[in-house]
């Protein structure tokens, strides 16, 4: 079934994700600019926001990214937080959601840290052709640990999150399906859950920056990265057992999104696992209208996921 709509799904991931260029085009800007100066900024809520580096080993730079804080955390004490992660997607940057969205007003309501790495054009995955740009090892093996590190973070699979938006969405249920043992939760909205499996060939020349970025990620058709990095693949050959002991998904979609079609798919296939799951589909397009009202339903959904693993660890 995927190599029949793998044309067509290519030409509408084109047209989605085009929509965003010019976005975070102007994100970008913001970006850098906070990064160098290490700001760090509290809200009329009373979290704070602060941006950070990493001197990371695994990609040879310093990686940006963003923190918030609840309310009354800086004020000390010995409080711990659950964490949840948020990754932007193409052609975006760690300050996009912030920027973007209601997100600084939306986490006064809730009680653990948000973070949102640096993800460039990597597809939060390790490279098949650039040795340096090892985003999914640096997620997991530097970032992860700074964190934990630096803040007081309940260190623990029960009280760790991840979500992204369309490249993000994909890598953030990526991260769920290869470490379920860091993650009790990992949501999508408006996933490019194809990724691993478009080459050149199939995306064409439409737009440069996605295939440029998907050849430079995954290499050659039917290349190792490919298949280490492909969802459904990932999926379709869990076993019983590993099934079992995967993080809660969730993803959404919005109904006139290019996309729907292929999370139809992958929802779908996570029923056939007997995986659990939520699905939204919703009226929407590819859009930081429709991503601004479901983060909002992620961090509800979050919350309530967190409480529930307390009171059943209790």
């Amino acid at each position: 079934m995927r190599s029949s709509v793998n044309k067509h799904f290519a030409k509408l991931l084109w047209v989605v994700l085009v929509l965003g260029v010019s976005i975070c085009a102007s994100a970008q800007t913001a970006q850098t600019k906070t990064a160098d100066n290490q700001s760090s900024t509290q809200s009329k809520t009373g979290v704070t926001v602060r941006d950070l580096k990493l001197d990371s080993k695994l990609m040879s730079r310093q990686m940006p990214y963003r923190v918030i804080t609840p309310a009354n955390y800086e004020s000390g004490g010995t409080e711990k937080f659950a964490v949840v992660y948020l990754l932007h997607g193409l052609t975006g940057h760690f300050s996009d959601w912030a920027d973007r969205t209601k997100l600084k007003d939306l986490a006064a309501n809730y009680r653990y840290i948000i973070v949102m790495p640096e993800g460039d054009n990597g597809w939060y995955s390790d490279s098949a052709t650039i040795e340096r740009d090892k985003y999914e090892s640096y997620i997991v093996g530097e970032l992860i640990p700074e964190i934990d590190k630096n803040y007081r973070t309940f260190a623990l699979r029960s009280h760790r999150g991840i979500a992204g938006l369309s490249m993000g969405g994909y890598g953030s249920l990526k991260f769920g399906l290869k470490y379920p043992e860091m993650f009790s939760l990992a949501g999508s909205f408006s996933g490019a859950l194809q990724a691993a499996s478009f080459t050149d060939k199939t995306l064409g020349n439409g737009w440069k920056t996605l295939t440029d970025s998907i050849m430079s990620v995954y290499g050659a058709e039917n290349s190792r990265v490919r298949a280490e990095n492909d969802i459904y693949k990932i999926t379709r050959e869990l076993s019983a057992a590993q099934a079992g002991n995967l993080p809660f998904f969730y993803l959404d979609c919005g109904t006139e999104d290019g996309l729907i079609g292929s999370n139809r798919e992958f929802a779908a296939l996570l029923l056939e696992k007997k995986i659990p799951h939520e699905f939204r589909q919703l009226p929407g397009k590819h859009d930081w209208q429709y991503w601004n009202s479901q983060v909002k339903e992620f961090l509800e959904l979050t919350e309530k996921h967190f409480t529930r693993l307390k009171a059943k660890a209790n």
